[in-house]
């Protein structure tokens, strides 16, 4: 341990020194803002290049390394959480980034294929301080002992699943298991779907992955981002320290409900609600309100134009309408066209009033004449009315409320009544597939932004010539008394003689300093690298609609479980999904070991998936507690619960209390320090959920209420959130499987 603890100390001293010279040097970039641009970028190169590494190294100080491999030609590797060297020029490193090739034997090496080591050992520390060392020998032939050799190889994972939790998931580096790693390491193009029940790792998986993917391919997903879609905030707060202690902080992290730009979703749906908005036939519904907002006159719009009333007739309209919709442009942007196309109808209308001779029938008027009337009729507000009224320019909010307002007549009237709501109403997740469906089918006429950009590209020009001006003028100023054969005043060049006022303008705009990931998280149309999807069984198909536009790559990771579909819109099926956009161009795998859910609690929770599904076959737990979950009934269930609560805290982690949400009031008025209608602060010692919440979240113990409230699928994940007690109180008739398990002693 001794050997350990100096190269511990070694590292983070090494770590304390990179700290001081990286804050010492972009201190004296700083000092020198007062010097020429090239100064001012090359202070901004080196705060780029430094700062993610100090971001790193700042999020994984705790724990920078945790392990070691001998390899049977006598070399050795540390292994950490991101690499360091000694210096920029050091070709081996002092620590290995646990996601370089050389390093991988650390996970998949056994017995059987040792990978060329001799010897395996997790590191185990506090802060800077070495606790313990586990070794595994792999070379059979190998007669050295440590003193802490860990046979089973497990002693490390065993720990890791019985400390206890904190409300924030941690990175699962040092436990990572050999399927898990091959997970991580998949290629990285195509749609890779990681199915798995629960407590399998899924998303600790996921989210290693986007660490690697990140690793091996820094250069592309550093400017295209990576997007990781969770259930929902509480989720996302629960996993979003994990990547930060990899090294990784350029990652977006969104429910869909946050994935249009200036909308947040915080109102509720029905379940009724949400699968109307969910389905695929939305998009035709949707692409047929636009159609209607294309309108014909009723009858006809008079324009009056230099004393002559020019009639524009549903004939006419039409013309115009079905030449712009010919063009097959988005709502807004063809708008441009339907101007034009009746600017013309109108001059001609009034050409053929007001040009045409009365004898013959021939026109009066040549092609300038034609042109300065439709130029006129261009600047009369009336034309521009009715424009507006046949053919609007639409905002995709304006658009969907004003549809949810007045569903009739593209909706069944069932399907009507469950979506319709006021105008003024706060938007939901299911909503926002609505609104980006509603984006691309309008687009965007950005001519008004483009004028917009113009003038202010003018005026920075006209201001930066100002500048030239007031140099040159000093610069006259100050030789205008030299001699003409001076050499000085001919040779000093000012300003003038080296950049032009476009150029000049061009250096004082400000770069853009957002990371990609902010940026994406502003852009409707940002296009990622790699989405990452948790609980993808739920999405609706509306909703994968808005995701497949946000990676035309198709570049993706999907983790769930079908079995656990809960939501009346979710897809459920990983054809279902996929067809559509990659048809049988995926690929599959299954993880099938449970690391977080004991066996007697996974007993209990298999039996009720079974009296529905009677082949159902669950994860296999890796490991057992003996202590066996109970079942009560109770007549007084705030009572009952606020003594299973102080019968069920452990005395360090977490206790999920997980019950109907119309439950939620009444418990937490007998649960001190525990609020209802909030989201939920998995920090606490005791928190109130409901399932859908609870989905992706684990607990020292849990308490399930009423369960008889529950769907199976939602039963099943309430079920499984334990690490170590599960507790059941009821009023009602148990589920059947449920109660047949509770029956059996």
């Amino acid at each position: 341990m001794r050997h350990e603890q100096e190269f511990i100390d070694g590292l983070y001293a090494r770590v304390d020194a990179l700290r001081g010279d990286t804050e010492a040097a972009v201190q004296d970039a700083l000092a020198q803002g007062d010097k020429p641009m090239q100064a001012r970028l090359e202070r901004d190169i080196l705060v780029a290049e430094r700062s993610g590494l100090l971001a790193a190294l700042n999020a994984v100080d705790g724990s920078l390394c945790f392990g070691r491999i001998d390899l049977t030609d006598g070399t050795s590797h540390h292994i950490g959480r991101i690499g360091l060297r000694e210096n920029d020029t050091e070709r081996t490193p002092i620590l290995l980034d646990w996601r370089a090739e050389v390093a991988r034997p650390f996970y998949v090496a056994t017995g059987h294929t040792p990978m060329g080591l001799r010897r395996r050992r997790h590191i185990s520390t506090e802060g800077r301080k070495v606790t313990d060392l586990h070794d595994e020998f792999l070379d059979v032939g190998d007669r050295e002992r440590t003193g802490h050799e860990d046979p089973a190889g497990d002693a490390v994972l065993l720990a890791a699943l019985n400390s206890a939790r904190t409300g924030r998931m941690s990175d699962i580096v040092q436990t990572i298991q050999a399927e898990q790693d091959e997970i991580i390491r998949a290629p990285h193009r195509g749609v890779l779907v990681v199915e798995g029940g629960p407590g399998t790792g899924k998303t600790a998986v996921a989210l290693h992955r986007a660490a690697y993917l990140l690793y091996e391919h820094r250069e592309l997903l550093a400017k295209r981002a990576v997007l990781i879609v969770g259930p929902n905030p509480a989720f996302l707060g629960y996993i979003g320290e994990v990547l930060p202690a990899l090294g990784e902080t350029g990652v977006l992290l969104a429910t869909v409900g946050e994935l249009f730009p200036g909308v947040r979703a915080t109102a509720t749906d029905t379940p009724e609600a949400a699968a109307v908005k969910g389905r695929a036939d939305m998009a035709d519904v949707l692409a047929a309100v636009v159609r209607d907002r294309q309108a014909l006159p009723d009858p006809v719009i008079a324009i009056e134009h230099d004393r002559e009333v020019l009639m524009l007739d549903d004939g006419l309209v039409n013309v115009a309408r079905e030449k712009t919709r010919a063009a097959k442009l988005p709502h807004n942007v063809a708008r441009e066209y339907f101007e034009g196309h009746i600017l013309n109808t109108l001059t001609e209308l009034y050409a053929e009033r007001v040009g045409t001779d009365p004898y013959d029938g021939s026109s009066l008027l040549d092609a300038s004449d034609i042109t300065q009337i439709r130029d006129e009729l261009a600047e009369n507000p009336e034309v521009w009315s009715a424009i507006d009224q046949l053919w609007p320019w639409l905002t995709p909010q304006r658009l969907v409320a004003d549809f949810l307002a007045g569903p009739e007549g593209y909706l069944s009237d069932e399907d009507a009544a469950a979506v319709r709501r006021p105008v003024t109403r706060a938007w939901t997740t299911a909503d926002v597939p609505l609104l980006d469906e509603a984006a691309e089918l309008l687009g965007e006429d950005d001519r008004l932004a483009r004028a917009r950009a113009d003038r202010e590209r003018e005026a920075q020009i006209a201001y930066a010539q100002g500048v030239l001006d007031v140099s040159y003028a000093s610069r006259t100023y100050e030789f205008e008394d030299k001699e003409e054969d001076d050499p000085e005043s001919s040779e000093v060049l000012s300003a003038h003689d080296i950049i032009d006022a476009e150029r000049f303008a061009e250096r004082q705009e400000e770069a853009d300093h957002r990371s990609a990931a902010e940026r994406a998280a502003a852009d409707r149309t940002w296009a990622f690298g790699h989405i990452i999807v948790d609980e993808a069984q739920e999405l609706s198909p509306m909703a994968w609609r808005l995701l497949m536009r946000r990676c035309p790559t198709r570049s993706m990771t999907l983790v769930g479980d079908p079995v656990q579909t809960a939501e009346a819109a979710g897809v459920g099926s990983w054809e279902g999904i996929l067809a559509p956009y990659v048809e049988d161009r995926w690929e599959h795998t299954r993880l099938g070991v449970n690391y977080r859910t004991p066996a007697e609690i996974m007993e209990l929770a298999a039996a009720v998936v079974r009296a529905e599904h009677p082949g159902f076959e669950p994860p296999q737990s890796v490991r057992s507690t003996g202590v066996r979950p109970w079942v009560r009934g109770t007549d007084d269930l705030p009572g009952a619960v606020e003594k299973a609560v102080a019968e069920l805290t452990p005395a360090e982690g977490r206790l999920a209390v997980i019950a109907p949400r119309e439950l939620h009031r009444r418990l937490a008025a007998r649960l001190d320090g525990v609020t209802a209608g909030a989201e939920p602060d998995l920090t606490r010692t005791v928190v109130l959920l409901d399932p859908r919440q609870a989905k992706g979240l684990e607990f020292d113990s849990v308490l399930v209420v009423e369960p008889g409230h529950y769907g199976t699928s939602d039963l099943y994940v309430a079920l499984t959130r334990a690490t170590q007690r599960l507790g059941v109180l009821h009023t009602g008739q148990l589920p059947d499987g449920l109660r047949q398990a509770a029956a059996t002693p």
